[in-house]
């Protein structure tokens, strides 16, 4: 086959359910072979290396605006090309609206932003903050048939929040169009209580954010988003999950065959309430919401993840710099509740989870490819143009070496943050290659990519979404059932 313009030699192939040897051949956007001495324009050679399939980020926030007002560190620029170097091919941050706003004009917005930088391929989730008849019965529906098939809600935060009547509005709509809810689920009431009462002690610092956040606001509002969603059998998805008890009532749901999915991050792996309690304002670099727990809480994300209770595993790559910019927004000595709420992660997310997954032998190859790439494709509609190695998709492909050993330095990445939460922690295993739609977009440590190559990507409705249809054993979690918990 002379006529490929690329092929990778010699390495092994992985999927989310396969593992072989094969060479790749690529021709123009996608791979169009998988067999052995394929021949083409150029040549990789990757043996000794693993194929991947490029990860897809389903949760960062991009040059977004704050429910505080505050605007991340990264454009679509550097937070695309940060994703890049950490073997990510395809990002799905969110364009947010904000009260009063139309949604249709937030998403042209977004695109705005997004279409003359990205240097990656994207789509966009929404997020709903003021559900009004215009924006549910004409704006909403509209989008989702353009392919923004996924939005955000929050039952927190004073300038997001909806109750629990807006929110069965919105589970509804969806369970109509078949689109997909996520949900940041924390009981606004209790955080809100408990924040008030801390200040008046003087408690300011900002570890009080871990504390003013308790696991049991994050399971009382798992449950009841649930709750909500099997009232109208809508399915729903909760994000960034890092409490036990918010891990038992997604198990609970899952084992009754309610169409529910988790995710989870490198936050609630890798850093603990302990982080928070850093000399002077140092904890602000690892305030986000819901917090770090303890290392009992990481245990049953590390488990959550091995059973298969948590189909996806992003970033929720948050970007605020450590100044009057970010973090420090109100202040370098603010009170821990007016601390920009986040951390970075987008570079990180994947060569953390193979070196601590993988690597440890917690998750085998395909449950990491599952997680990084596999699932979300399949849960917002990307699927099988992205998440996996096949002929006729797309040849995005990060090229892994398993042994490669990192220290991590802030000085390594590529965002525009400042620092990181995993400086000096050491990894082994990561990207060395990247492509998108056949691109090499990042070799031997440079970017070979412009602003604005990366392309939108309209996102199909999934069988994820649908309450009636089948699940494929990847994101059917009751066939997961049998492993450890």
């Amino acid at each position: 086959m002379s006529h490929l313009d690329l092929v990778i030699k010699n390495g092994t192939v992985v999927t989310a359910t396969d593992t072989f040897t094969s060479d790749v051949g690529i021709c123009g956007e996608r791979i169009v072979a998988l067999a052995d001495d394929l021949r083409g324009k150029r040549e990789i050679d990757a043996g000794g290396r693993l194929i991947l399939p490029g990860g897809i980020d389903s949760h960062c926030h991009i040059e977004q605006l704050s429910s505080s007002k505050v605007v991340c560190a990264d454009d679509f620029f550097s937070g695309t090309v940060s994703a890049a170097f950490g073997g990510t091919t395809t990002i799905i941050p969110f364009a947010a609206q904000h009260h009063g706003q139309s949604l249709r004009q937030v998403v042209n917005d977004y695109h705005d932003c997004a279409g003359p930088k990205a240097v990656i391929d994207y789509a966009f989730h929404l997020i709903i903050t003021d559900p009004t008849p215009q924006v549910m019965g004409q704006e909403l529906p509209a989008l989702i048939r353009d392919g923004y098939t996924s939005f955000k809600v929050y039952m927190t935060y004073d300038n997001y929040q909806l109750d629990d009547y807006q929110m069965l509005d919105v589970l509804s709509l969806a369970r109509r169009e078949g689109a997909m809810v996520m949900v940041h689920a924390e009981n606004h009431d209790m955080i809100r209580w408990l924040t008030e009462r801390l200040l008046e002690k003087g408690y300011s610092a900002p570890k009080y954010h871990a504390v003013s956040h308790p696991r049991i606001a994050e399971g009382e509002a798992t449950h009841r988003a649930i709750c909500l969603s099997e009232f109208v059998d809508a399915p729903l998805l909760v994000v960034h999950v890092s409490a036990t008890e918010a891990i038992d009532a997604i198990r609970n749901a899952q084992s009754r065959g309610l169409k529910i999915y988790g995710e989870t991050c490198p936050q609630y792996l890798f850093l603990t309430a302990k982080d928070l309690d850093r000399p002077g304002m140092e904890g602000a670099k690892y305030c986000c919401s819901p917090p770090p727990r303890d290392e009992a809480a990481q245990d049953s994300v590390w488990k959550g993840i091995r059973s298969g209770i948590f189909q996806v595993f992003s970033s929720d790559h948050a970007p605020y710099r450590f100044d009057e910019s970010g973090k420090l927004a109100k202040g370098k000595e603010a009170a821990f509740k007016d601390i920009a709420n986040g951390v970075p992660g987008i570079e990180l997310r994947l060569p953390l989870l193979f070196s601590e997954g993988v690597n440890r032998s917690r998750i085998d190859l395909n449950r990491f490819v599952s997680l990084a790439a596999t699932n979300a494709a399949k849960i917002y509609g990307l699927y099988p143009r992205k998440g996996t190695i096949a002929i006729g998709s797309d040849a995005d492909i990060a090229i892994w070496n398993p042994d490669k050993a990192v220290e991590v330095t802030y000085d390594l990445l590529h965002d525009n943050v400042g620092y990181t939460p995993y400086e000096g922690r050491s990894v082994r295993g990561w990207p060395e290659t990247v492509l998108s739609r056949g691109r090499v977009v990042v070799e031997d440590g440079a970017l070979n990519a412009d602003r604005g190559s990366g392309v939108f990507l309209p996102c199909e409705l999934s069988e994820a979404a649908n309450p009636n249809g089948a699940l494929s054993p990847e994101l059917d979690p009751r066939t997961n059932f049998g492993a450890e918990i």
